[in-house]
C-alpha cells in the first residue's frame, strides 16, 4: 500500500512554518470513493475495503489530522474542520464526486462533509454512526475520558473502550489490531476528537435532502450506535438501504469484512 502526503495551507499561517502534511493512500481507477476512518483509529482499518474495491474504483483512505501518519498536522476542533480537510484533498486530486464512507467518527464527518459539502456526494455510507447529537450523558462521559487521557494517556481509554467497540466473539487478532492502533494515537489527537465529538450538532433534519444512493450498515452487536439508530437514518434518507451484520459490534468492517464488502454494493452502481 502505497502512502502519500497532502500539503494542507491555511490562511494566515507563516510562510516559515512547516508544511502540514495529510497522509492518504490513493488505489485503483475508476469512480471514487473515500473511506473515514473511526475513532481512535486511522486509516489502516479500511485494508480490507481498499483490497476488495481497488480494483475497479479508485479508493482514497486519509488519516484525519493528528492521526495515524497526520501527526504533524494540528488536530482539529470540530467535525467541520475534518471534513473541510477532506474536501481540500479532493480538490488536490482534482475529484469533483465521490461516494464518502465513514465508519463511527467517520460518518459525523461525513455528515459533516455533506452539510458543508453536498453538491460532491456522489454516494453516502453510513456505518456504525448516528446523526443524533450527544444526550447529556453522552456529553459527560467524553468530558470523562478527555479527563482520563489528559491525566493517564491514551492506553486507559482505549482499554475502556475496547468491550464497546467490539463484539464478544470478536477474533483474537481484531482485538490486538484495535488495541496496538487505538494506543498509537497522540493524546492530543484524541482530546480534540472526543470535543469535536461532544460539540457536533444535530444531523437529523439534514438526512432528507441527501438525495444520493446511500447504505446504512450497522453490526448487530452494535453498543455505541446500535441497530434502532441505523434504522431511524435509514428512514430519513430518500435513497438508502439498511444492512445489518450479524456477530459484529460497532467496528462491523473490521469483525465482518466480507460481509461489510458485499453491503457496500448497495450504494455503487456498476463499476465501469
Amino acid at each position: 500500500m502505497l502512502f502519500r502526503v497532502y500539503s494542507l495551507s491555511r490562511a494566515g499561517r507563516s510562510t516559515k512554518e512547516r508544511v502540514a502534511r495529510l497522509v492518504y493512500t490513493d488505489e485503483g481507477r475508476g469512480e471514487a470513493v473515500v473511506f473515514l476512518h473511526a475513532f481512535p483509529l486511522d486509516g489502516r482499518m479500511w485494508a480490507a475495503q481498499a483490497r476488495e474495491l481497488s480494483p475497479s474504483r479508485r479508493v482514497i483512505v486519509p488519516d484525519f489530522a493528528g492521526f495515524g501518519g497526520s501527526t504533524n498536522v494540528a488536530p482539529r476542533t470540530s467535525l467541520d474542520e475534518h471534513a473541510d480537510d477532506v474536501a481540500a484533498l479532493l480538490d488536490a486530486l482534482e475529484i469533483e464526486r465521490a461516494t464518502i464512507a465513514g465508519l463511527s467518527m467517520g460518518g459525523y464527518v461525513a455528515l459533516a462533509f455533506a452539510r458543508r459539502h453536498a453538491k460532491r456526494i456522489a454516494g453516502l455510507v453510513l456505518a456504525d454512526t448516528k446523526a443524533t447529537p450527544d444526550t447529556p450523558e453522552g456529553r459527560a462521559a467524553r468530558d470523562q475520558n478527555i479527563a482520563l487521557v489528559r491525566n493517564e494517556g491514551v492506553a486507559p481509554l482505549v482499554e475502556r473502550l475496547l468491550s464497546k467497540l467490539l463484539s464478544p466473539s470478536s477474533p483474537a487478532e481484531v482485538v490486538a489490531f484495535v488495541r496496538g492502533t487505538g494506543i498509537s494515537q497522540t493524546p492530543e489527537a484524541v482530546v480534540a476528537a472526543l470535543a469535536a465529538m461532544r460539540d457536533r450538532p444535530d444531523s437529523t433534519p439534514l438526512l432528507a435532502s441527501l438525495d444520493v444512493p446511500a447504505a446504512v450498515i450497522v453490526g448487530e452487536d452494535d453498543a455505541i450506535t446500535p441497530p434502532a439508530d441505523a434504522r431511524a437514518m435509514t428512514a430519513a434518507l430518500p435513497r438508502a438501504e439498511l444492512v445489518v451484520l450479524p456477530r459484529a459490534g460497532h467496528l462491523a468492517n473490521l469483525e465482518a469484512p466480507q460481509a461489510f464488502n458485499a453491503a457496500l454494493g448497495r450504494v455503487f452502481a456498476p463499476a465501469r
